[in-house]
C-alpha cells in the first residue's frame, strides 16, 4: 500500500450499518494518500462479514502495514491504517478510541448516534478535522496512550493553585485549570474529577487550536455531558500560558476577560511569566535524577496525572546520546509493550483497554518490574501501588543496576514535594 520505508497514517470514517464513508483523514491533511473506494469498500466488508459471523474482527497485519477497526455504538466505524515502524495494535486501538471522543468533544454524542442525513454528518464533521489530525501525527507527548493528563510541577505552584481557586470560584465555575505547553500546572479539586480522557481531550484542544487572548467554545464531555454542550473558556494570561474554565452560561466571556482576568492574575505577573519559561523537563529543579536515564513516564494510577519527558536533565545538546525523535517513539512503544502485555489493566472509566492481551497461561501473579534491552537503549518499567514508572536510559547503563535505579527513581519522583 505504501512504499518501503514510508511512514503514514491513515483513518477511516463510516456509518456501520451501510459503509457509507464519511471521511478520509491521512497524517498531515494529504489528498495524495485518499484510498480509493473499492479498497475502502474492501476494509469495511471483510470487517462487516466478520460480525454477521459472530467473528470480531480488531486488528489485521500485512508486510508493511497495521490495519485496525473498531465499531463505536453501533454507529459509527472507525478504520485505521499504518506503516509506522514500531506501531502497535495498542496504540491504534487508542487512537481510535481518541478520535472517536474528539467528535463526540465537539459535535455530540446525539448527532453521530442518531444519524438522520448522511450529508448534512459529512459537513459537520469538518469542523473536527483539525483535532482528529492532530492525533494522527507523530506525538510530542504520552497524553493520548496513557489517557492522563500531562503536569509539570513548579516551586510556586502552591500560589498558583490558591489563585486559581479564587479565580474560578469568582467565575461560577468548579473546573479550571493552568496551562503552559500543554502540560498542566495546577487544576482546581473538581477538574480533576472529570474523566481522564475527558481531561485530556480539553487539553489536546487547547494546544491545537491558533494562539488568541480568549475563546469561547461549546464542547460536549465524552462520559459526563456527551448530549449537552458546556462552555469551555480560555485565556492566555502570558505568552505559553493560559488559564481555562468549563462554565454554564454565565459570566459572559468580557466581563472575564476584562475584569476578573486583571483582578486575579495581575499582581502574579512576573510569576507567570517564569512559570511560561520553565524547563521541558516538567521537573522540580532540585530533582536530580541518574545521567544514564534518557526518559521518564510517571503515572499516577488514582488521579490519572503523569509527569513525561525526554529532556530529564534539561536542555538536550546535539550529538547527545539518542535523538529527541527516537526517545519519544521508543518510551511510547515500550509504554504499550507493557501495558498491553504485562502490567494489570488500567483503571478506565466503564472501558476496557483495548486490545490488551492476557498475561501468560500458567502465571498466577502479576509482574511488577519489566525490562528491555537493545542496541540504542534500555527500558525498565515499575509497577508500584499508586505509581507506574517507565524509564527509558542509555545503553551502557548495567542490566544487573536497572531495578535499584528505577527504584531510587520512582521514590525521588514521588516525594511530597515533587509528586503528581
Amino acid at each position: 500500500m505504501w512504499e518501503e520505508g514510508e511512514d503514514s497514517v491513515i483513518l477511516l470514517c463510516l456509518t456501520a450499518s451501510s459503509g457509507v464513508p464519511l471521511y478520509c483523514r491521512s497524517r498531515g491533511g494529504s489528498v495524495k494518500q485518499q484510498l480509493p473506494f473499492s479498497v475502502i469498500g474492501s476494509l469495511n466488508g471483510v470487517h462487516m462479514f466478520g460480525s454477521n459471523l459472530d467473528v470480531m474482527l480488531t486488528a489485521a497485519c500485512t508486510e508493511n502495514t497495521r490495519v485496525v477497526w473498531k465499531v463505536f455504538h453501533n454507529s459509527i466505524t472507525l478504520i485505521v491504517l499504518s506503516s509506522d515502524e514500531g506501531t502497535s495494535d495498542f496504540s491504534l486501538g487508542k487512537l481510535l478510541e481518541n478520535v472517536f471522543s474528539a467528535m463526540v468533544l465537539v459535535l455530540g454524542l446525539e448527532e453521530l448516534v442518531n444519524t438522520r442525513n448522511v450529508e448534512r454528518l459529512k459537513k459537520d464533521l469538518k469542523a473536527c478535522y483539525k483535532l482528529i489530525d492532530s492525533f494522527l501525527e507523530p506525538s510530542k507527548c504520552s497524553a493520548d496512550l496513557t489517557q492522563c493528563v500531562e503536569c509539570a510541577v513548579m516551586p510556586s505552584r502552591a500560589i498558583l493553585q490558591e489563585c486559581l481557586e479564587a479565580f474560578a470560584s469568582a467565575a461560577e465555575s468548579r473546573f479550571g485549570s493552568l496551562l503552559t505547553g500543554g502540560h498542566v500546572l495546577c487544576a482546581t479539586e473538581q477538574w480533576w474529577q472529570l474523566a481522564a480522557q475527558e481531561a485530556m481531550l480539553l487539553m489536546w484542544l487547547v494546544r491545537t487550536l491558533p494562539p488568541h487572548t480568549s475563546r469561547d467554545l461549546p464542547v460536549y464531555l465524552p462520559h459526563g455531558s456527551p448530549t449537552v454542550p458546556h462552555r469551555f473558556l480560555t485565556f492566555q494570561l502570558v505568552p505559553g500560558l493560559e488559564v481555562v474554565l468549563l462554565c454554564g452560561p454565565s459570566p459572559s466571556l468580557q466581563f472575564l476577560a476584562d475584569e476578573l482576568v486583571k483582578q486575579f492574575w495581575q499582581p502574579l505577573l512576573d510569576l507567570l511569566k517564569a512559570s511560561a519559561r520553565a524547563s521541558p523537563r516538567c521537573l522540580l529543579p532540585s530533582t536530580s535524577l541518574a545521567p544514564g536515564i534518557l526518559g521518564v513516564l510517571l503515572i499516577n494510577q488514582d488521579q490519572r496525572k503523569s509527569l513525561f519527558t525526554v529532556q530529564p536533565h534539561g536542555t538536550w545538546a546535539e550529538g547527545s546520546e539518542m535523538p529527541l525523535k527516537n526517545r519519544l517513539c521508543a518510551l511510547r512503544s515500550f509504554y504499550a509493550l507493557v501495558i498491553s502485555l504485562y502490567f494489570p489493566s488500567e483503571k478506565s472509566e466503564g472501558t476496557t483497554v483495548p486490545l490488551q492481551e492476557e498475561f501468560q497461561a500458567g502465571f498466577s501473579h502479576h509482574p511488577q518490574h519489566c525490562y528491555v534491552v537493545s542496541a540504542t537503549h534500555k527500558a525498565y518499567a515499575v509497577q508500584g501501588r499508586r505509581h507506574q514508572l517507565f524509564l527509558l536510559l542509555k545503553p551502557d547503563v548495567p542490566t544487573f543496576a536497572l531495578r535499584s535505579l528505577a527504584t531510587s527513581t520512582l521514590q525521588a519522583l514521588t516525594t511530597e514535594d515533587s509528586a503528581i
